[in-house]
């Protein structure tokens, strides 16, 4: 486990996700897709981790097969969210990035915890220790909440090549005035050659790797409303790409609801 002592807080870009993919194939083939979170809590997995970091692949793999280690009737969005604060140590991590590290220190903070560490998970915005063996309880856990917020997302690459996503939020039982609704962009399929720090030498596999963030978005009055289109860069494989999203209380990190459209992909 690689630690390092958390600095002051600012408030950071708190990731909220609802997972699409798009399917491979011309841009202008791809139809809309929609997706819309049902009456239980879908539990957000995030993992914080560094390809500068020797121990962390094991930890991207639990995050690769966790729908397996869930089981097929759980709810699960899954998240990586590669921080920077390990690159000085001879690596550079492609996919980190400042603002992953910013969260991942706040959520250490909301959580009367000390540490901030690589590799690190967390369940609905609750710190998950003993992750071999916590990490399907506490999601199973999660899903067992009625949901307190509805999200619904519709996503579409558009004929100019870019990537439409349009989304609502509103959270129920007097939530609105500290939630906020996030959307972010992930890719998965992804794969590194290591030539430096700890892990030099190895071949590093990584999936539903956190690559665009927008938010966050406040629900003013209790919902929200967003259409945005995001540039596709062309190293990102769009047959592997995903628009998650989630809704979360700002004070307490809390995660009221998440919604993954993960399977909807043109044939």
């Amino acid at each position: 486990m690689n630690t390092i002592q958390p600095h002051a807080v600012t408030r950071p870009l708190a990731l909220a996700l609802v997972t699409l993919v798009a399917a491979a194939g011309p841009a202008a083939a791809l139809a809309a897709c929609s997706a819309r979170s049902g009456p239980e809590t879908a539990a957000l997995v995030e993992l914080y981790t560094s390809e500068g970091c020797s121990s962390c692949p094991p930890a991207d793999a639990e995050l690769r097969r966790i729908r397996a280690v869930v089981g097929p009737a759980a709810a699960v969005v899954p998240l990586a969210l590669h921080v920077d604060y390990w690159d000085y140590i001879g690596w550079k991590d492609p996919f980190s990035q400042p603002a992953f590290g910013k969260r991942q220190r706040w959520l250490v903070q909301v959580n009367h915890e000390d540490v901030v560490y690589t590799p690190h998970f967390f369940v609905g915005g609750v710190e998950v220790d003993a992750w071999r063996r916590a990490l399907p309880v506490e999601v199973r856990e999660r899903n067992a909440r009625p949901a307190r917020a509805d999200i619904a997302v519709k996503a579409s690459v558009a004929a100019n090549g870019k990537l439409v996503v349009e989304a609502d939020a509103a959270a129920r039982g007097g939530q609105a005035a500290t939630a906020a609704l996030y959307l972010a962009i992930t890719e998965s399929g992804l794969e590194t050659k290591v030539a430096r720090g700890e892990n030099a030498g190895a071949t590093l596999a990584h999936d539903h790797v956190v690559r665009e963030w927008i938010g966050p978005l406040p629900l003013a009055e209790g919902s929200v409303h967003v259409r945005r289109e995001v540039a596709l860069p062309a190293s990102w494989n769009r047959a592997k790409l995903d628009v998650v999203g989630f809704v979360e209380n700002e004070t307490t990190g809390d995660v009221l609801q998440a919604v993954s459209a993960g399977r909807c992909a043109t044939p």
